[in-house]
Parts: structure tokens; C-alpha cells; sequence
């Protein structure tokens, strides 16, 4: 099981997500599933994800909670226009559900989208860092030059 370490906040009650994280259309044979402190902001999770993957971590990004791309509302990495929704948002402030599905679009030139499926949802007292606890599979991020 894969570790990464960031730091996190001690809280004396937070939620643990374990979220399964897929590029679209590839759930079955690649993925990962993650734990995440719900203290740890958005840009924490996209660091975890893009880790995990093996993918450079030089692009702009968003979580797209309604599964739309460029949509005013999603959490922008670099928000254009100010009031528009950041990363630096808490996960627990996203009053995600079991079962909820968003998605990370990530590098907008190479458009990577990203599924993220909320699996569990439990409280936890102890403060603990992100980790992969199932993995699955592998991706290449520039696989034209991969050769």
C-alpha cells in the first residue's frame, strides 16, 4: 500500500472517505482507491489522485461535482473570476454522500477526466494522511513518447 504524505489538521472529530478513483471508462482494469482525511482540501485529493497515477503535477485542474466540464460552479484550481468556487475548499465542507460520483478533469489540454466514486463514509478521531489501499492497473500520461 502506497503512502502520501501531506500534512493534515488535528480536529477532534472528521470524516475518513474511501473514494475509487478511475480514468473514464477504464473502472475495470485501472483504478485506485483512496482514503482521505475530509480536513484535507481539494488540492490535497488532486495531489493524491495525480501521485498515485504516476501523472505530472504542472496543470490546472477542477472537480466538476455535477460532472460538467468549465461549469461556473465547479472547484477551480486557478479560479478565473473571483467568488468562483477554489480547491482550497475542506472535503468535509462538500457534504459528499455514499455512493455520490464527481470527477476530476484534469489538464485541460490533454483533457484527463477522472471518475470519483464515494464508496464510504465513516468519522474518525485520529488525524492520518492519504492512502492507496487498492490499486489496479496503469496509465501513461504522455503514452505518444512512451515509446
Amino acid at each position: 500500500m502506497a503512502v502520501i504524505a501531506y500534512k493534515t489538521s488535528k480536529y477532534n472529530h472528521m470524516n475518513k472517505y474511501r473514494l475509487k478513483v478511475y480514468p473514464k471508462g477504464r473502472g475495470r482494469e485501472i483504478y485506485r482507491v483512496i482514503e482521505i482525511s475530509g480536513s484535507e482540501s481539494l488540492d490535497n485529493l488532486c495531489s493524491a489522485i495525480i501521485e498515485t497515477f504516476g501523472l505530472d503535477s504542472e496543470h490546472l485542474y477542477e472537480f466538476c461535482m455535477e460532472n460538467r466540464t468549465y461549469d461556473e460552479h465547479n472547484y477551480q484550481s486557478n479560479p478565473e473570476y473571483q467568488g468562483q468556487p477554489s480547491t482550497k475548499v475542506k472535503i468535509d465542507s462538500l457534504k459528499l454522500k455514499e455512493s455520490q460520483v464527481f470527477s476530476l478533469h484534469y489538464d485541460f489540454g490533454d483533457d484527463w477526466m477522472f471518475v470519483i466514486n464515494v464508496q464510504k463514509i465513516e468519522q474518525s478521531k485520529e488525524e492520518f494522511v492519504p492512502v492507496v489501499i487498492k490499486s489496479k492497473g496503469f496509465i501513461s500520461q504522455y503514452s505518444v513518447w512512451d515509446v
